[in-house]
């Protein structure tokens, strides 16, 4: 772990926020009693904010753990921010992916190993229960409604919204080819990540973590970027990591990750975020 600087170790740090998968989960995709004490010991004295590709239903559960629903949080990678200090959900930005790029993936997987699922807030579609949903499942511990995702496009038309993520998933092979085709007609429009070898996930070119965080603030608090502590692992926690005040990289983070980190922490199976934490704020 990189020894913090003097000046930093004592900075007046005023909110927190944390990665999900590969930072504040352990090896059971669970959050250790260790994390949970020292969050729940810090989260009186400033906000501590979620930050995932995840969809919220999949992150309220870990809220309640932490004893934090009247945080906000910020899902789809910056796709959908609220603010639950009302006790219901205030949706403060809400950015999605256009239909036709749905319904493009949708007819590019075709005939191939690819699974798709769908995301709007807290509504996850499935083309069916496969591998893929199962595995989706037993992670998040939400459950997707199966559906025939071509009609799910169309309604979302009429509508007028689009997707807040669209995940993708199968044989590396196939992965490869979408991944492919994504990049050379729809960087302009979208931001890939390939977090694995057989996922993709997909958000919004107009988004990030980071620009979600600096929204958050302006609107929620007196609080600047540079008084933010936040965690993270990949790719998509990189602009973030490396435009706040703190940026703590896990021990398993990517090496982009750990380059623009002003510290490197223990994995996520070590509890890493919860020693980083108890050493910064004791």
């Amino acid at each position: 772990m990189i020894a913090l600087d003097p000046e930093k170790k004592f900075m007046n740090w005023k909110l927190v926020c944390s990665d999900i998968d590969g930072t504040l989960l352990d090896k059971d995709r669970q959050l250790s009693q260790r994390t949970i004490d020292i969050l729940k010991d810090i989260k009186d004295r400033l906000p501590v904010v979620l930050i995932s590709s995840r969809m919220p239903k999949a992150m309220r559960h870990l809220q309640e753990e932490l004893d934090i629903l009247t945080h906000p949080l910020i899902s789809f990678n910056g796709g959908l921010v609220l603010d639950y200090s009302s006790g219901e959900a205030k949706v403060l930005s809400s950015i999605e992916i256009p239909v036709n790029i749905a319904e493009l993936i949708i007819e590019f997987s075709k005939n191939s190993s690819i699974h798709t699922s769908l995301y709007h807030n807290d509504e996850w579609y499935v083309a069916a229960l496969d591998y893929w949903a199962e595995r989706e499942m037993n992670n998040t511990k939400v459950h997707p409604e199966v559906a025939d995702l071509q009609s799910i496009c169309e309604q979302w038309k009429s509508d007028k919204k689009g997707a807040h993520k669209i995940m993708c998933m199968g044989d590396a092979s196939d992965i490869q080819l979408l991944y492919n085709y994504l990049l050379l007609h729809h960087s302009e429009t979208i931001h890939v990540y390939r977090s694995k070898d057989t996922y993709i996930e997909i958000a919004s070119k107009e988004i990030s973590k980071l620009s979600a965080l600096d929204l958050l603030l302006d609107h929620s608090y007196d609080i600047n970027l540079s008084e933010v502590v936040a965690f993270g692992d990949n790719y998509n926690d990189e602009e973030m990591i490396g435009g706040v005040g703190m940026g703590v990289a896990v021990g398993n983070a990517r090496d982009e990750v750990k380059t623009v980190s002003n510290a490197i922490t223990k994995s996520n199976k070590e509890d890493g975020v919860a020693i980083f934490l108890e050493e910064l704020f004791g």
